[in-house]
């Protein structure tokens, strides 16, 4: 977000609804994803109660590895 627009509410408004939407069908949870350096963005989701999980860890695979697995596809 541009931060001539932060402050002003927009991003705890949009989690808001989706959280009734989450709780309107029943679901148990809400997951985002953040990148770890974006302190402001952590300290912003834990302000309203998000909890930080560890148990799984994000797996990219691009460039001459993609390449690689892409030709080891029968």
């Amino acid at each position: 977000m541009r931060p001539e627009f932060r402050g002003h509410g927009h991003g705890k408004a949009l989690l808001a609804e989706l959280a009734r939407i989450c709780i309107d069908r029943g679901y148990g949870r809400l997951e985002w994803w953040v990148l770890d350096w974006n302190k402001p963005a952590v300290d912003f989701y834990r302000s309203i109660g998000a909890v930080p999980k560890d148990e799984w860890t994000v797996q990219r695979v691009a460039g001459p590895a993609l390449t690689d697995l892409a030709a080891d596809a029968p």
